[in-house]
């Protein structure tokens, strides 16, 4: 079993039922899934762009990423609609709690002149989604071996009905917010 998971279910449970005064067990709010997605605007004029950006989002995941389509045409971005313009992955499960893992322990602490994740990205239905300016703070990306510095969007979905459920419960699982909270 994954080390956060077991963090998960032997330190964040008590410590959210105790907080939030749940009974029950399936009323404590856990992890569903984590979307990584690049968008690759320069995709409409070179396709070996959206090439490198699938091989490094592999790379960064470990799973083969969707190609996303534009829904709509655009004149003024010479873009039609059903063009490839980005990729993305979702992970769930294990995979899911190994990635969340290297994500706080690993990647996020490479990020240059780092002050905490801000906390104003809250759905309102328990959702959080934060950017990257650049893919290579993963220590699996070679800088060497990348043609164009990208950033991604990581969306964290949770069991979690509020803001402040799942502001406690990716609190309690190390991700590193802002001092002023």
């Amino acid at each position: 079993m994954n080390r956060l998971k077991e963090k998960y279910k032997s330190q964040v449970v008590p410590a959210l039922s105790k907080h939030f005064g749940y009974k029950n067990l399936h009323q404590v709010p856990k992890l569903v899934k984590i979307v990584v997605s690049m968008g690759v605007g320069e995709a409409t004029q070179n396709k070996a762009f959206l090439d490198s950006a699938v091989k490094d989002m592999q790379q960064i995941t470990g799973r083969k990423p969707l190609i996303t389509k534009a829904s709509k045409s655009i004149s003024n971005f010479k873009l039609r609609q059903g063009m490839p313009i980005g990729c993305k992955v979702t992970l769930r499960d294990e995979v899911m709690y190994e990635f969340y893992d290297r994500l706080i322990s690993i990647t996020i602490p490479r990020i240059r002149d780092f002050r905490g994740i801000k906390t104003s990205s809250f759905d309102g239905r328990g959702n959080f989604s934060f950017g990257l300016k650049d893919q290579t703070v993963f220590p699996e990306i070679e800088y060497d071996k990348i043609d164009a510095i990208r950033g991604m969007n990581i969306t964290i979905v949770t069991t979690a009905h509020t803001d402040e459920e799942c502001h406690q419960l990716l609190k309690e699982l190390g991700m590193p917010f802002t001092r002023a909270e």
